[in-house]
């Protein structure tokens, strides 16, 4: 038994700490996609885009199915479509082909990610779960602040193809030890939501299809306004599908709490600021500053390395100060790091990008993990469930979206070529946009959560509990 334990925990952190290197990897490698598959910038961004719009979309539909249809089924096909969309990614000589592979990856990854936290809560119990799921979070914040130069690395010794071809080919050794996972499943499982992940889904694709073609095919085009006027009908549907149905994907009634409101702002609100960085930092790094890709990523190191260490420190403080507190100033500290990195030019190194990138980093670290925790708390126990799965849909719809506009906005500046003139200014107007975005959810997460008691009853844990918490 526990050696099963043991092979558990290590497929499970092992895929978990490859996934961040399939968008961090893909986003460093975006100008070596566009020149050699000769292809404008909207093309190159679907590499992104595609991805994450599909994992974001069926994060909650692959949840569903891996309660119905066993975990460990689940983990493994999303896994092998993983491994097999990632290497016919790495072969690809057209750039749309890449595009279909990259989304079809998207859905291999949240199936992976999904059915990899159920398998941990089933498989560890007590204590042992409560250390499991520190491992899991610092894996992710591992994967994400060793990713970029991890990439880096990789396209400056084999080229881009390795990025895609790297994170698969560890898919593929992982799979060899599904074996030996436990099999479980819900014991009644409800039934899925086809309504609602399919307008769900379709709103949020047609969305990003809109600001993604809008500078190339130009913002008026009929297919355009058909893709917007497209998302909001489908949002519409998604609406009244999620209010009649019996086991609704989307429990809209927790929309009610202004709480878990706030928490979910907190989260896509760091996300937003971070994600997009990770994408279009390394262009510009490269492009315009004329650093290497593993340079490149290197300097990402700022932004991303907090998120490994802090969350030790997020947990520690809800002993002196409300972990509300704590997130408020979190999302103060993106804010203000964004502001800071205005000053960015195409004679910034990395020592001039330090300050703002680590104090970026500094918010998005305190974050990570207590913002779950407290939206677990946020709301009745039996939604436990769907709380947690909300506020991860919520990160990476709004983390997805992100990316999308800030493209756009960088794909209007520079007449689609992300490259000076016009780089350096739409960096700067994106980050001032993002500076004021993130100082308005700041004020606004304040205001909803404002009615506090103690930290240790805003969170809603046990005692032990919380002292597992701050040990994550």
């Amino acid at each position: 038994m526990q050696n099963r334990r043991v092979v558990v925990l290590v497929a499970v952190l092992v895929s978990t700490f490859a996934l961040p290197l399939s968008l961090t990897g893909a986003s460093v490698a975006l100008p070596e996609i566009g020149r050699d598959l000769d292809t404008d910038l909207a093309g190159a961004q679907w590499v992104v885009n595609g991805y994450n719009a599909t994992f974001a979309s069926f994060m909650l539909a692959t949840g569903a199915l891996a309660d119905l249809f066993g975990r460990r089924r689940v983990y493994a096909i999303g896994l092998a479509i993983s491994a097999g969309a990632g290497l016919l990614a790495s072969t690809a000589a057209d750039v749309l082909l890449l595009n279909v592979l990259r989304a079809l990856a998207g859905v291999g990854a949240a199936a992976a990610a999904t059915s990899a936290g159920a398998l941990l809560a089933n498989t560890f119990q007590g204590r042992a779960r409560m250390r499991a799921f520190s491992a899991f979070g610092m894996a992710i914040g591992a994967g994400l602040a060793f990713g970029p130069t991890t990439a880096g690395l990789l396209i400056d010794s084999l080229g881009w193809r390795a990025v895609f071809a790297v994170p698969a080919l560890v898919a593929v050794a992982v799979l060899l030890s599904v074996p030996w996972l436990p099999e479980s499943r819900q014991p009644h499982a409800g039934r899925l939501d086809w309504g609602g992940i399919v307008s769900f889904t379709a709103a949020l694709l047609l969305l990003i299809f809109g600001f993604v073609q809008g500078p190339a095919y130009g913002w008026d085009d009929p297919r355009i306004v058909a893709a917007f006027a497209a998302t909001v009908a489908l949002l519409v549907v998604f609406v009244r599908v999620e209010r009649s149905h019996p086991e609704p994907m989307f429990d809209l009634n927790l929309l009610a709490t202004p709480r878990f409101v706030g928490i979910c702002l907190a989260a896509a609100t760091v996300v937003s600021v971070l994600v997009p960085l990770l994408v279009y930092l390394p262009s510009y790094l490269t492009t315009v500053v004329g650093l290497t890709p593993s340079s490149a990523g290197l300097t990402l190191v700022l932004l991303t390395a907090p998120t490994v260490a802090l969350p030790l420190l997020a947990g520690a403080l809800t002993r002196w100060v409300s972990a509300s507190t704590v997130i408020v100033v979190a999302v103060l500290a993106v804010a203000s790091g964004a502001a800071w990195a205005t000053v960015i030019a195409p004679t910034s190194g990395p020592a001039d990008l330090a300050g703002p990138l680590l104090v970026i980093g500094t918010g998005v670290g305190l974050s990570v993990g207590l913002l779950d925790a407290l939206a677990i708390a946020s709301v009745p126990p039996h939604r436990a469930g769907t709380g947690a799965g909300m506020i991860n849909t919520a990160r990476l719809a709004s983390e997805t979206v992100a990316i999308a506009v800030v493209g756009a906005v960088l794909a209007s500046t520079t007449a689609g070529r992300l490259a000076d003139p016009g780089f350096t200014s739409g960096l700067r107007t994106v980050l001032w946009a993002m500076a004021g975005a993130a100082a308005l959810a700041a004020l606004t997460v304040a205001v909803l959560v404002r009615r506090d008691q103690r930290p240790r009853d805003r969170l809603g844990l046990s005692e032990g509990a919380e002292r597992g918490l701050r040990r994550s």
